[in-house]
C-alpha cells in the first residue's frame, strides 16, 4: 500500500501540513469551520430508530439486501477505498439468532463469535460464584479514566484494553469526555489517537489547549495522532480500515483510542442488518488492536439510557451515561453520570451530578443529583 493511499498516513501528513502554515487567518478559519458544519451528515435517523425498536435493542440480523453510501469510482488494486460494502458485508459475521437483550447461557449456533469476542458467553455460573474476587482483582491490569470523582466510583479501575462508550445527548459533554480520557495517558509519558468524524483537527486542538492540555505538544512529539475524517469517507473505506486499525495501533504504539462520535458512523448505513454487521466487525477490529477504546454517542430520543440505535452498549465493555435532570419545580436544569455497566469490575451504581469546567468535567461523588 502507498503512503498516498493510506487514510491515517495521509491525514497525519494533512495535520503536519496545517501545522507548518504558520499563523493563519480568523476569516479562514471560520469558513474552514464553516465549510466541516455544511459537510457534515444530516443527523436524524428517526426512521430507523424506529425499525430498531420495533424489533427489539438487538434484532436478528437478515443481511439479504441493503442500502449503503456511494462508492466513489476509484480504481482497485492497493488503495485502502477500494473495498466495497459488498465485500466488507462478505465478511460479516452470521449474527441470525443472535439475542442481546436475552443473552442466554446457551447462545445460538451462530453467536459463538459474538460471544468469543465482547464476552458473552454463558459458561458455569457456580464457578463465577466460587472465583475469588481479591485475586481477581489483583491479576487484571486496571486504569484511571482521568475524571476527578468518576474514578472513586469505580473500584480499582477500569481494566485495560476495555471497549468503552459515551452515551448523551447534545451538549452533556461527550467530546470533553474522550479529550480527558485521552489526556490522563498523555501527560504521564503515554500516547494516544483521536479520530474525530464531527469536528476538525484545529478545533480537537483548540478545545483541548482551553481545558489546559497541551495536545499541540503532544503531536509536536509524535505520541498523539489526530485522525479527521469524514463519516462518508469512513463509512466507504471501513473494511480497509478494520483490517488496518491493529497494525497501525501497533505501529504508533497508542495506549488510548477515542473515536467521536460512533453515531455518525452508524447513520451511514440505511438498512439496520448492515449497520450491526458494520459496527460489530469494527468493534472487533477494535478489540483485536488491544488499545484501551472509548467510543461516544449519540443517546436514543425515547430512551435517554440508550445509544441512538442501540447497539454499541451491547458490543461495549463499559458504559457510561450522560443526562440532562430537570426537577418537578423546574428550579435548575443539572447534569448527570451513571455507570450503565463496567465488566469484570466493581462500580457505584448511583447517579451524580457533575460539571462542565475550564478544567474539563468533575463529578462530585459525594453529592446528591438534588
Amino acid at each position: 500500500m502507498s503512503d498516498d493511499d493510506d487514510w491515517f498516513e495521509r491525514a497525519l501528513r494533512e495535520g503536519d501540513g496545517e501545522k507548518s502554515d504558520g499563523d493563519i487567518d480568523d476569516g479562514a478559519t471560520d469558513a474552514a469551520d464553516a465549510a466541516d458544519e455544511t459537510d457534515a451528515p444530516d443527523t436524524t435517523d428517526t426512521a430507523d430508530a424506529e425499525a430498531d425498536q420495533e424489533h427489539g435493542d438487538f434484532p436478528p440480523a437478515e443481511p439479504t439486501e441493503f442500502d449503503a453510501p456511494d462508492v466513489s469510482d476509484e480504481p482497485a488494486g492497493d488503495n485502502p477505498f477500494a473495498t466495497d460494502f459488498a465485500t466488507a458485508f462478505e465478511n460479516a459475521p452470521d449474527l441470525d439468532g443472535f439475542d442481546a437483550g436475552a443473552m442466554d447461557s446457551n447462545p445460538p449456533r451462530d453467536s459463538d463469535d459474538f460471544d468469543e469476542v465482547f464476552g458473552f458467553s454463558g459458561g458455569d455460573s457456580s464457578e463465577a460464584q466460587s472465583f475469588d474476587e481479591e485475586e481477581f482483582e489483583s491479576d487484571i491490569d486496571r486504569i484511571d479514566i482521568g475524571i476527578e470523582g468518576l474514578d472513586d466510583m469505580i473500584l480499582g479501575g477500569v481494566p485495560r484494553r476495555s471497549l468503552m462508550v459515551t452515551i448523551g445527548s447534545a451538549g452533556t459533554g461527550k467530546t470533553t469526555f474522550g479529550l480527558q480520557f485521552l489526556n490522563e495517558v498523555m501527560k504521564d509519558g503515554g500516547s494516544g489517537v483521536y479520530i474525530t468524524l464531527e469536528e476538525s483537527r484545529r478545533r480537537i486542538l483548540e478545545t483541548a489547549e482551553e481545558k489546559g492540555w497541551p495536545f499541540g505538544e503532544y503531536e509536536a512529539e509524535n505520541r498523539l495522532a489526530i485522525v479527521d475524517l469524514d463519516p462518508v469517507e469512513m463509512a466507504n473505506s471501513l473494511s480497509s480500515i478494520r483490517n488496518d486499525l491493529p497494525r497501525l495501533v501497533d505501529d504508533f504504539g497508542a495506549d488510548r483510542l477515542v473515536l467521536d462520535s460512533v453515531s455518525l458512523l452508524e447513520m451511514m448505513y440505511d438498512h439496520p442488518s448492515k449497520r450491526r454487521s458494520e459496527v460489530f466487525n469494527f468493534a472487533r477490529s477494535l478489540k483485536d488492536a488491544g488499545v484501551t477504546t472509548m467510543l461516544t454517542s449519540e443517546a436514543s430520543q425515547e430512551n435517554p439510557y440508550a445509544s441512538r440505535h442501540g447497539i454499541v452498549e451491547y458490543l461495549s465493555d463499559a458504559v457510561f451515561i450522560l443526562q440532562y435532570v430537570r426537577p418537578d419545580d423546574f428550579r435548575e436544569t443539572r447534569l448527570a453520570i451513571e455507570i450503565q455497566k463496567i465488566r469484570d469490575a466493581n462500580h457505584s451504581r448511583e447517579t451524580k451530578p457533575y460539571e462542565l469546567t475550564n478544567d474539563g468535567i468533575s463529578v462530585y461523588q459525594q453529592a446528591n443529583i438534588f
